[in-house]
This record gives C-alpha cells, structure tokens and sequence, in this order.
C-alpha cells in the first residue's frame, strides 16, 4: 500500500482533513464472532454520532470518500442482527448494510455533503450497554479538499505512526486508495490504537492521486477576513420587471430595498457589502452572479417582487436552486474545454475528468447545502414581522442561483399585484424591517461558522 499524510487539525477547525487520502482504524483480533445488536444514529453538537452496539469487541475498519460522499465501515467478522435506522440525521442521509456468507459486512452512511471522522472508538461494555463502535462525523470543509488536489503530486515521507491503509468499495487492485479519501489523525482518535505494520507497495499500475497539504507558504485555503455579501437588485434598466398595482416598477423597489439591506449590514462592521447594480441598469441574468465570483463573495441574496394574476396571494418566500437546475449546470461545467474558471480559486484544467467531476459535484453540493442552510435561516428570522407565504422555502432553476461556490438565495419579497404587500413594499418602515430580519439571519448564518467556506 502507499502511505498517506493526515493535515493536522486546530482546535475548533471546520475541516482540515486531506479529502483524497483513505484511513483505516484497526483493532485487535476479536476471539469470536461478535453479533451487531443495534444501530443508532444521534446528535452531538454540531457532529453526527453512529453507533453499533455489539456482543464482542471486533475488528473494523473505515474509510471516508468523496466521490460519492460517504463513511463505509468495513466488518470483516460479524453476525448482524440489528435493524438499520428508517431515516437519515444530521450529516447522515442514509444508512445501508450488505453482508456475505463468511460473515463479513459493509455499513455505507451517505452523507448530505464531505465529512470528516472526527473520532472513532471502540467503547467497552459498561452502565449495562454493550460494547460499542462509535463513530463521531463532522462537517469537513470543501476548500481545503480543492486546495488538496492542487497541491504536489506526491506528499514527503510520513511517520510510521501515521500510515494508514485504503479501504476500497469496489475492489479494485490491493493499495489503490480511492481518489477523494480523509484519513482521521491518530491525534483525533479516542483510546490508544496499534501501531500499523508497514505497508507493502503499491503496484506499478495504481498511481492513485495523492492529495496533500499546500506548501509552506502557499496562499491559504481559508481566508480570514470580513465576510462579502453581494446583493442583487433584481432587473433593472430596459426590464422594469413587474408593475405593482399602485404603478411601481419592480427595478426600482428592489434597489431601494437592496440599498437599505446593504446600509444595514455595513452598520454591523461584520460584513462588507456589494451590489450588482446601484443604478437603473441592465445586467444579464449570468452576469449577475459573475460579479459575485469575481468579487470573491461569501453569499449573493437576490432580490424580487413577484406578481399573479387572478389570485389575491401576498406574502414573501425564498428560492434555492433545484437539484435538476444543479445537475444541468454540473454537466455544462464538466464539459467544458477550459475549466479553469469551473470553481473560483481552482484551475482544473489539467486535472482528470474523474478529479473534475469529484469537485464540481462536491462544490455545488455544499454550495446547496449553505443555501439551503440560509434560506432557513431568513425564513425563520423575517417570518417573525412579515407575512410569508404559505410553504415560503421552494427551489427553482432561476439563472442568478447557478454559480457553483457561492451560497445564493433568491428573495421573493412580497406580491406586487396584492395592495397590501404594493404599499409594504414602498414605504421606508417596511424596508428597514426587513434589512433588520435578513441582517439577523446573516449573522445566524455566520455565528458557529464564522470562517468563510470560499476560498
């Protein structure tokens, strides 16, 4: 097997693990067969805990990837009895199990975007459980993962204490790692563990990617600065957008709006503000968030008025962008000649198109994550002083939302064609209440995770 590095991990980090290496946790021989009696998924924080309890300590081994994301718990000596859990939690969409006839057994979590393993143990049976293999994931960060493929092609000798052995799903030749596997230091482990054996090389035929820390003194992954909020007015110029009943333009409530939002974010001194327009311009749809890529934003906020005919419908609602929206994209960013602008900060243009593929899947999926994450967020927080409307989360393929690293919302702020939202919408009361509501939900956004995900 080749040898990989872990990246280590500051206290508080959101994810600093190597997303391209494999890690395998073993424990000593179990003198018999141990029996899975239950499984459980739960909370701990901000991490997803997995637990199997079982009749005798036994060896395991797990590996994360990242292409699909995922923790595949490896058994190579057990007889399941348990049933898995009905439904996904936390980090963790779906729990599934294969087994053989000789006894061995494959637990595969799908998670909701990458993780890391932020502690896996095996517990010794006391308080009248069991023993116990527990493993503890958290939220593993997507720019040191893009940063990782464009580090050096091969990482320096490790310490002894730290190779690790790849765990493959599908078989392939012994000592390929797969291409996008963490490795769990063993600083992060609970409980002593073994010293490994050394490792027999790989065959001529792997070169796996090898994924490594930036060298010392390379641009850092993470930025540590004042976040970037960009908002975005919607039309503007020759599109008026729609006609309110009391004879508005939809361009110009929108900019009023986005210029008190962008007042009071920049009143915190937590944030800096851009807008896409602060004129009567027009801007293309595709051009809009562009400007936020270029800009390097944290989040673009889209701002709207909607309009129906026939139906006395009023109240505000907020638009992510829909998988089938994603997955168009995705497929107009791998095909591409030149991606070299496929993800803001990453050239990927001399990468594979397996690499390709990996990281713009992985970016858009985090990227829909935070959005998801922020559309709950204002939701919850303007829901306290302005009429929603009724099921106010929706998702929609609107061409503002497409860019594949930046969290982006679209705003729907009330129906121009009701009176009552009309003459909400126009006075400066309505307008301050707003920005305070959103600006509430941006610092929701920021508060536990205040290290921004771009890069």
């Amino acid at each position: 097997m080749g040898t990989v590095l872990p990246i280590p991990v500051s206290a508080g980090s959101l994810g600093t693990i190597d997303m391209a290496q494999a890690q395998v946790l073993r424990m000593p021989s179990a003198p018999k067969r141990s029996a899975v009696l239950a499984v459980r998924l739960g909370l701990q924080g901000d991490e997803t805990r997995f637990v199997l309890e079982m009749s005798e300590r036994t060896d395991y081994r797990v590996a994360t990837s990242v292409g699909p994301t995922q923790v595949v718990i490896d058994l190579p000596a057990v007889n399941w009895q348990a049933a898995l859990p009905g439904a996904g939690r936390g980090l963790v969409k779906a729990v599934r199990m294969t087994s053989s006839l000789t006894g061995s057994a494959q637990v595969v979590l799908e998670t909701d975007g990458p993780v890391r393993v932020a502690n896996a143990d095996f517990l010794p049976a006391r308080d009248g459980h069991p023993p116990r293999l527990v493993l503890d994931l958290a939220h593993a960060d997507l720019g040191s993962l893009m940063a990782a493929v464009a580090g050096p092609a091969a990482p320096p000798p490790p310490r002894a204490e730290e190779k690790a052995v790849a765990m493959l799903p599908e078989a392939p030749p012994p000592g390929v790692p797969p291409v996008g596997a963490a490795v769990v230091p063993a600083a992060n482990r609970v409980g002593a563990l073994p010293t490994l054996p050394p490792d027999p090389p790989p065959p001529p035929k792997a070169a796996p990617v090898v994924m490594v820390p930036p060298a010392p003194g390379a641009k850092p992954t993470l930025r540590d600065r004042t976040p970037l909020i960009v908002l975005d007015p919607g039309h503007g110029g020759d599109d008026p957008g729609a006609t309110s009943v009391t004879g508005a333009y939809e361009k110009d409530i929108t900019l009023a709006m986005a210029r008190t939002v962008a007042r009071a974010l920049e009143a915190t001194g937590r944030y800096r503000v851009a807008l896409t327009r602060d004129g009567d311009v027009f801007i293309p749809l595709r051009e809009r968030p562009g400007k936020a890529r270029a800009l390097g934003a944290d989040l673009f906020i889209s701002l709207h008025a909607d309009i129906v005919v026939g139906r006395p419908v009023r109240g505000l609602s907020v638009y992510t962008l829909s998988d089938k929206a994603t997955d168009r994209e995705a497929d107009m960013l791998a095909q591409r000649e030149n991606r070299s602008d496929a993800i803001v900060g990453m050239d990927l243009a001399d990468q594979s198109a397996q690499v390709a593929s990996i990281l713009i899947d992985l970016a858009q999926r985090d990227t829909r994550n935070q959005s998801r994450r922020l559309a709950n967020l204002v939701v919850e927080s303007v829901g306290r002083d302005i009429t929603l409307l009724n099921s106010p989360l929706r998702s929609a393929g609107f061409a503002v939302l497409t860019a594949p690293d930046v969290p982006a919302i679209l705003v729907e702020m009330g129906y121009l064609s009701h009176p009552t939202d009309a003459r909400l919408l126009a006075t400066d009361s309505h307008r301050r209440r707003f920005a305070a509501d959103l600006v509430r939900a941006i610092d929701g956004y920021f508060g536990p995770r205040r290290t921004s995900t771009r890069k």
